[in-house]
Protein backbone atom coordinates (compact mmCIF):
# COMPACT_ATOMS: atom_id res chain seq x y z
CA UNK A 1 0.00 0.00 0.00
CA UNK A 2 2.77 2.58 0.98
CA UNK A 3 4.85 1.57 -1.99
CA UNK A 4 1.77 2.96 -4.07
CA UNK A 5 0.90 6.04 -2.95
CA UNK A 6 4.82 7.20 -2.64
CA UNK A 7 5.27 5.77 -6.39
CA UNK A 8 1.79 7.90 -7.03
CA UNK A 9 3.21 10.97 -5.24
CA UNK A 10 6.93 10.52 -6.75
CA UNK A 11 5.33 10.73 -10.29
CA UNK A 12 3.38 13.68 -9.96
CA UNK A 13 6.25 15.17 -8.38
CA UNK A 14 8.81 14.63 -11.56
CA UNK A 15 6.25 15.58 -13.82
CA UNK A 16 5.69 18.58 -11.79
CA UNK A 17 1.83 18.42 -11.07
CA UNK A 18 -0.27 18.10 -8.28
CA UNK A 19 -3.45 16.93 -9.56
CA UNK A 20 -5.16 13.59 -11.09
CA UNK A 21 -7.63 13.14 -13.67
CA UNK A 22 -9.37 9.46 -13.31
CA UNK A 23 -11.77 7.73 -15.59
CA UNK A 24 -14.80 6.01 -13.35
CA UNK A 25 -16.29 3.35 -15.00
CA UNK A 26 -18.43 2.00 -12.16
CA UNK A 27 -15.80 -1.19 -12.18
CA UNK A 28 -13.38 -2.72 -9.59
CA UNK A 29 -10.04 -1.38 -11.10
CA UNK A 30 -10.99 2.19 -11.55
CA UNK A 31 -12.09 2.24 -7.83
CA UNK A 32 -8.90 0.92 -6.45
CA UNK A 33 -7.06 3.43 -8.63
CA UNK A 34 -8.99 6.51 -7.16
CA UNK A 35 -8.90 5.01 -3.66
CA UNK A 36 -5.24 5.08 -3.56
CA UNK A 37 -4.79 8.04 -5.68
CA UNK A 38 -7.22 9.75 -2.82
CA UNK A 39 -4.88 8.04 -0.12
CA UNK A 40 -2.22 9.36 -1.86
CA UNK A 41 -2.77 13.05 -2.65
CA UNK A 42 -6.07 13.93 -1.11
CA UNK A 43 -9.99 13.87 -2.33
CA UNK A 44 -9.74 17.31 -3.41
CA UNK A 45 -6.69 16.66 -5.62
CA UNK A 46 -8.44 14.29 -7.88
CA UNK A 47 -11.03 15.22 -10.81
CA UNK A 48 -13.35 12.17 -11.86
CA UNK A 49 -15.09 11.42 -14.97
CA UNK A 50 -17.97 8.86 -15.91
CA UNK A 51 -17.76 8.54 -19.56
CA UNK A 52 -20.85 6.64 -20.81
CA UNK A 53 -21.72 5.17 -24.41
CA UNK A 54 -25.77 5.52 -24.75
CA UNK A 55 -25.74 1.74 -24.37
CA UNK A 56 -23.84 2.01 -21.11
CA UNK A 57 -25.66 0.36 -18.34
CA UNK A 58 -27.54 2.64 -16.14
CA UNK A 59 -26.41 1.18 -12.42
CA UNK A 60 -22.74 1.78 -13.87
CA UNK A 61 -23.09 5.46 -13.03
CA UNK A 62 -24.36 4.69 -9.90
CA UNK A 63 -21.63 2.62 -9.27
CA UNK A 64 -19.46 5.20 -10.31
CA UNK A 65 -21.08 7.87 -7.96
CA UNK A 66 -21.20 5.59 -5.07
CA UNK A 67 -16.84 5.60 -5.29
CA UNK A 68 -16.83 9.08 -5.67
CA UNK A 69 -19.10 9.71 -3.00
CA UNK A 70 -17.09 6.90 -1.02
CA UNK A 71 -14.02 8.81 -1.29
CA UNK A 72 -15.00 12.41 -1.21
CA UNK A 73 -13.67 12.59 -4.74
CA UNK A 74 -15.09 15.13 -7.36
CA UNK A 75 -17.03 13.59 -10.22
CA UNK A 76 -18.27 14.94 -13.34
CA UNK A 77 -20.36 12.48 -16.47
CA UNK A 78 -19.60 13.59 -19.78
CA UNK A 79 -21.85 11.36 -22.85
CA UNK A 80 -19.35 10.18 -25.49
CA UNK A 81 -22.45 9.32 -27.68
CA UNK A 82 -21.92 12.38 -29.80
CA UNK A 83 -18.29 12.19 -30.26
CA UNK A 84 -18.04 8.34 -31.60
CA UNK A 85 -21.45 8.26 -33.33
CA UNK A 86 -20.50 10.13 -36.38
CA UNK A 87 -17.56 7.88 -37.09
CA UNK A 88 -18.75 4.77 -35.91
CA UNK A 89 -22.39 5.51 -38.45
CA UNK A 90 -19.40 6.28 -41.16
CA UNK A 91 -18.29 2.62 -40.85
CA UNK A 92 -21.33 0.70 -41.73
CA UNK A 93 -19.79 -2.87 -41.18
CA UNK A 94 -17.68 -2.32 -38.21
CA UNK A 95 -18.23 -4.87 -35.72
CA UNK A 96 -18.82 -5.01 -31.60
CA UNK A 97 -14.93 -5.11 -30.89
CA UNK A 98 -14.23 -2.14 -32.84
CA UNK A 99 -16.82 0.31 -31.84
CA UNK A 100 -15.40 -1.09 -27.93
CA UNK A 101 -11.82 0.71 -29.12
CA UNK A 102 -13.41 3.57 -30.63
CA UNK A 103 -15.42 4.05 -27.53
CA UNK A 104 -11.75 3.78 -25.58
CA UNK A 105 -9.96 5.92 -27.33
CA UNK A 106 -12.65 8.54 -27.26
CA UNK A 107 -13.06 7.89 -23.25
CA UNK A 108 -8.70 8.74 -23.04
CA UNK A 109 -8.91 11.22 -25.48
CA UNK A 110 -11.26 13.28 -23.21
CA UNK A 111 -9.50 12.33 -20.07
CA UNK A 112 -5.95 13.96 -21.12
CA UNK A 113 -7.49 16.77 -22.59
CA UNK A 114 -9.34 17.30 -19.20
CA UNK A 115 -5.76 17.02 -17.68
CA UNK A 116 -4.42 19.38 -20.04
CA UNK A 117 -3.85 22.69 -17.39
CA UNK A 118 -2.33 20.81 -14.05
CA UNK A 119 -2.88 17.30 -13.82
CA UNK A 120 -1.71 14.06 -15.02
CA UNK A 121 -4.22 11.08 -16.22
CA UNK A 122 -4.18 8.19 -14.09
CA UNK A 123 -4.39 4.78 -14.99
CA UNK A 124 -6.21 1.71 -13.57
CA UNK A 125 -4.91 -1.54 -15.67
CA UNK A 126 -3.96 -4.61 -13.87
CA UNK A 127 -1.38 -7.35 -15.15
CA UNK A 128 -3.85 -9.97 -15.99
CA UNK A 129 -5.51 -7.37 -18.77
CA UNK A 130 -2.01 -6.40 -20.06
CA UNK A 131 -0.62 -9.90 -19.90
CA UNK A 132 -3.82 -11.14 -22.35
CA UNK A 133 -3.99 -8.21 -24.10
CA UNK A 134 -7.37 -7.89 -22.79
CA UNK A 135 -7.05 -3.74 -23.03
CA UNK A 136 -7.14 -1.46 -26.35
CA UNK A 137 -3.94 0.34 -27.60
CA UNK A 138 -3.90 3.83 -26.84
CA UNK A 139 -7.33 3.82 -25.09
CA UNK A 140 -7.63 2.17 -21.62
CA UNK A 141 -4.41 1.58 -21.62
CA UNK A 142 -3.11 4.60 -22.29
CA UNK A 143 -2.07 7.09 -19.04
CA UNK A 144 0.14 9.18 -17.20
CA UNK A 145 0.98 6.42 -14.43
CA UNK A 146 -0.49 3.42 -13.76
CA UNK A 147 -0.18 1.97 -9.95
CA UNK A 148 -1.94 -1.22 -10.67
CA UNK A 149 -0.14 -2.31 -13.66
CA UNK A 150 1.77 -4.86 -11.49
CA UNK A 151 -1.04 -6.44 -9.87
CA UNK A 152 -3.05 -9.10 -11.03
CA UNK A 153 -7.30 -9.21 -11.27
CA UNK A 154 -7.01 -11.25 -7.35
CA UNK A 155 -4.62 -8.72 -6.20
CA UNK A 156 -6.96 -5.82 -7.33
CA UNK A 157 -9.81 -7.64 -5.45
CA UNK A 158 -7.88 -8.18 -2.54
CA UNK A 159 -7.04 -4.49 -2.49
CA UNK A 160 -10.51 -3.44 -2.82
CA UNK A 161 -11.50 -4.85 0.00
CA UNK A 162 -8.59 -4.04 1.88
CA UNK A 163 -9.52 -0.15 1.06
CA UNK A 164 -13.21 -0.75 1.73
CA UNK A 165 -14.15 -0.21 -1.78
CA UNK A 166 -18.62 -0.25 -1.82
CA UNK A 167 -19.57 -4.25 -1.79
CA UNK A 168 -21.74 -3.76 -4.65
CA UNK A 169 -19.03 -2.96 -6.94
CA UNK A 170 -17.11 -5.64 -5.44
CA UNK A 171 -18.79 -8.41 -5.97
CA UNK A 172 -20.18 -7.12 -9.54
CA UNK A 173 -19.28 -9.14 -12.73
CA UNK A 174 -16.31 -7.09 -14.58
CA UNK A 175 -17.16 -5.93 -17.52
CA UNK A 176 -15.72 -2.81 -19.79
CA UNK A 177 -19.73 -1.93 -20.51
CA UNK A 178 -18.45 -1.37 -23.96
CA UNK A 179 -22.09 -3.40 -25.31
CA UNK A 180 -25.18 -4.27 -23.08
CA UNK A 181 -24.45 -7.55 -21.26
CA UNK A 182 -20.50 -7.45 -22.40
CA UNK A 183 -18.66 -9.46 -19.44
CA UNK A 184 -14.29 -9.67 -19.39
CA UNK A 185 -14.45 -13.24 -18.02
CA UNK A 186 -17.09 -13.57 -20.80
CA UNK A 187 -15.66 -12.29 -23.61
CA UNK A 188 -11.84 -13.85 -22.73
CA UNK A 189 -13.79 -17.19 -21.98
CA UNK A 190 -11.38 -17.22 -18.95
CA UNK A 191 -11.89 -16.94 -15.18
CA UNK A 192 -9.50 -14.57 -13.26
CA UNK A 193 -9.03 -16.96 -10.47
CA UNK A 194 -7.92 -19.56 -13.07
CA UNK A 195 -5.66 -17.48 -15.37
CA UNK A 196 -3.96 -15.73 -12.74
CA UNK A 197 -3.02 -18.94 -10.85
CA UNK A 198 -1.94 -19.99 -14.56
CA UNK A 199 -0.02 -16.69 -15.02
CA UNK A 200 1.85 -16.37 -11.64
CA UNK A 201 3.25 -20.21 -12.24
CA UNK A 202 3.88 -19.17 -16.07
CA UNK A 203 5.37 -15.24 -16.18
CA UNK A 204 6.54 -15.06 -12.68
CA UNK A 205 7.85 -18.47 -11.73
CA UNK A 206 8.92 -19.28 -15.51
CA UNK A 207 7.53 -22.83 -15.13
CA UNK A 208 7.78 -24.88 -18.21
CA UNK A 209 4.82 -26.44 -19.68
CA UNK A 210 5.74 -30.05 -18.15
CA UNK A 211 5.48 -28.85 -14.95
CA UNK A 212 2.14 -26.64 -15.70
CA UNK A 213 0.76 -30.03 -17.17
CA UNK A 214 1.88 -32.01 -13.90
CA UNK A 215 -0.23 -29.25 -11.25
CA UNK A 216 -3.01 -30.38 -13.82
CA UNK A 217 -3.16 -27.18 -15.93
CA UNK A 218 -5.47 -27.84 -19.27
CA UNK A 219 -3.68 -28.39 -21.84
CA UNK A 220 -5.67 -25.99 -24.62
CA UNK A 221 -5.99 -23.18 -21.46
CA UNK A 222 -1.94 -23.21 -20.98
CA UNK A 223 -1.67 -22.91 -24.72
CA UNK A 224 -4.39 -20.35 -24.93
CA UNK A 225 -2.89 -18.38 -22.41
CA UNK A 226 0.85 -18.53 -24.24
CA UNK A 227 -0.79 -17.31 -27.46
CA UNK A 228 -1.97 -14.43 -26.02
CA UNK A 229 0.44 -13.08 -24.05
CA UNK A 230 3.05 -13.47 -27.17
CA UNK A 231 0.40 -12.29 -30.11
CA UNK A 232 -0.42 -8.95 -27.68
CA UNK A 233 3.28 -8.50 -26.69
CA UNK A 234 3.46 -5.22 -28.68
CA UNK A 235 0.48 -3.55 -26.43
CA UNK A 236 2.83 -3.67 -23.70
CA UNK A 237 6.12 -2.31 -25.59
CA UNK A 238 7.51 1.35 -25.40
CA UNK A 239 7.07 2.68 -29.40
CA UNK A 240 9.74 1.38 -31.12
CA UNK A 241 11.98 3.86 -32.59
CA UNK A 242 14.22 3.21 -35.29
CA UNK A 243 17.56 4.98 -33.79
CA UNK A 244 20.50 5.82 -35.92
CA UNK A 245 22.33 5.88 -33.11
CA UNK A 246 22.27 5.10 -29.42
CA UNK A 247 18.75 6.27 -27.57
CA UNK A 248 19.17 9.80 -26.84
CA UNK A 249 19.80 11.05 -23.39
CA UNK A 250 18.26 14.51 -21.36
CA UNK A 251 20.28 13.87 -17.96
CA UNK A 252 22.82 16.60 -19.04
CA UNK A 253 20.44 19.02 -18.98
CA UNK A 254 19.77 18.58 -15.34
CA UNK A 255 23.08 19.61 -14.09
CA UNK A 256 23.95 22.77 -12.01
CA UNK A 257 25.52 24.16 -15.23
CA UNK A 258 22.32 24.29 -16.65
Amino acid sequence: MGYLSDFIQERLKSAGRQKLVVGLSGGIDSAVAAALAAEAIGPKNIRAYYLPYKTSASESLDDARETADAFDISLSVIDISPIVDPYIDSVPDMNAIRRGNVMARARMMILFDRAHADALVLGAGNKTEALLGYTTHFGDNACSLNPLGDLYKTEVRRMAEYLQIPESIQKKKPTADLWPGQTDEGELGLSYEEVDRLLVRMVDEKASRAELLKEEFAPELITKVRDLIIRNAFKRQPIPVAWAGEPYSTEHLESPEW
